[in-house]
């Protein structure tokens, strides 16, 4: 009898553990590559939506996004619904409230349910700002920061110290501003690519560098040339004067020749941007300021700039900003409650204008006509400030008809300035 090699004994056993073993890795790596597909999908589903109530269809509510989306969510009996107060944080002061004293305009931060069927947004909890509270809780902090504020460009910054020494004005209103912090001191960066308020980001006091715009909140004293500051927003920006060589509306840039470097920048213009025409008696009424008419508000053609009838001043409104700014499920920016700043944003310079006839520049500019980029027309001037860069720009700011104030470019500079960091007041009824 012939006996069989032990080798070619085991042979076809071998081949079969081979087959096999490809088999069982070729089934495990469709099994891992699915539960992969199947978690990163969970992944990508938000876990709440942030924004401002939109519109409301029987049981679904449609919210706007602070991203600008609009997002259908269905309102079961079950879902609990709260009212909570503008800057509230404790849950448990919130009013149980019912679906209907939901109204369009307010603030809502929903809660999604997990356990929704596919393809369907549905709230487990809806915690709601009433809009006119919101409105109210936001004009106060307007007005606090104009009482109590100050601006200007950072001119030099002690952080073992927590000084930052800051320059406002220009000519006969140019003055040296003294910023003290300490630890109790919130201190926030705006975002590389907005001055919205409620977009900025908690940054240590070295983050702050000479050059910065500035503003502060606090008790000032007598001369507003000190204040021990409560809070502070800084951020780095770029400000630039020139003429419009060309506008391209469907690509949404202009091509600026920049004045001081006489060289063109691409101006990208976002639906975030803030862009206005100043009418010729205004800018003229602000050149006759910077170049110290005696009455610092009478223009050659003796006009004068002055506040509105009744007083107010009507600022710039934005969509999606204020209380629960960010990203829905992702933690928004800005800190404060639910990812947002439940304030509104800083202005003025805390009464540096009072008293002259015109007002404040900030509210004169903020009253100035909105434009839009088809508006602007080559060779016509501009001033705008923009985020930081050397041929392309995002802009923040613009603003037309500045012919008599390039005459003061130093002096524009700073005003405009000034106007950009403050002019943004979120607004969460639209």
């Amino acid at each position: 009898m012939v006996r069989t090699p032990e080798s070619e004994r085991f042979r076809p056993v071998e081949s079969w553990l081979m087959k096999s073993k490809t088999k069982i890795w070729f089934l495990l790596s469709i099994a891992l590559g699915f539960l992969g597909a199947s978690w990163m999908a969970g992944a990508q589903v938000p876990s709440r939506v942030v924004g401002t109530i939109a519109a409301i269809d029987g049981s679904t509510l449609t919210v706007k996004t602070d991203q600008g989306q609009a997002v259908k969510v269905v309102v079961p009996t079950t879902a609990a619904l709260k009212r909570i107060a503008p800057g509230e944080k404790d849950l448990s002061k919130a009013e149980t409230i019912q679906f209907s004293d939901l109204a369009v305009g307010d603030r809502a931060l929903v809660k999604l349910d997990p356990n929704a069927p596919a393809g369907v947004s549905q709230a487990l909890q809806i915690v709601a700002i009433k809009q006119s509270d919101l409105a109210q809780k936001q004009q106060k902090d307007r007005d606090d920061w104009q009482l109590r504020g100050v601006g200007g460009l950072v001119k030099s910054v002690d952080a073992a110290a927590g000084v930052i020494v800051l320059t406002s004005g220009s000519g006969a209103t140019a003055k040296t501003i003294t910023v003290h912090t300490t630890k109790a001191t919130t201190l926030k960066r705006y975002a590389p690519t907005s001055v919205r308020f409620d977009a900025a980001q908690p940054a240590p006091i070295d983050a702050i560098h000479a050059g910065d715009q500035l503003r502060a909140r606090g008790a000032k004293n007598a001369d507003g040339t000190e204040i021990a500051a409560e809070d502070v927003v800084s951020g780095t920006f770029r400000n630039i004067s020139g003429t419009v060589t060309s506008v391209d509306t469907t690509g949404s840039t202009l091509l600026v020749k920049d004045l001081a470097t006489k060289k063109q920048v691409t101006i990208h213009i976002t639906a975030d941007a803030q862009m206005r025409r100043l009418p010729d008696r205004m800018a003229q009424a602000l050149a006759a300021r910077f170049k110290g008419s005696p009455s610092g508000s009478q223009s050659g053609g003796g006009s004068t700039v002055a506040p509105a009838s009744d007083g107010a001043a009507p600022a710039p409104q934005r969509s999606g900003q204020g209380q629960w700014g960010g990203a829905g499920g992702q933690g928004g920016q800005g800190g404060g409650q639910w990812g947002g700043q439940n304030g509104g944003a800083p202005g003025g310079q805390g009464g540096q204008w009072a008293g002259r006839g015109g007002g404040d520049p900030q509210q004169i500019l903020n009253r100035a006509p909105a434009i839009q980029l088809g508006d602007l027309q080559k060779g016509e001037a501009v001033m705008l400030v923009s985020t930081d860069g050397t041929t392309e720009v995002t802009a923040i700011t613009l603003l037309a008809g500045v012919e008599p104030l390039l005459e003061a470019p130093a002096a524009s500079r700073d005003l405009l300035a000034n106007w950009s960091v403050g002019a943004n007041t979120p607004d969460v009824a639209q």
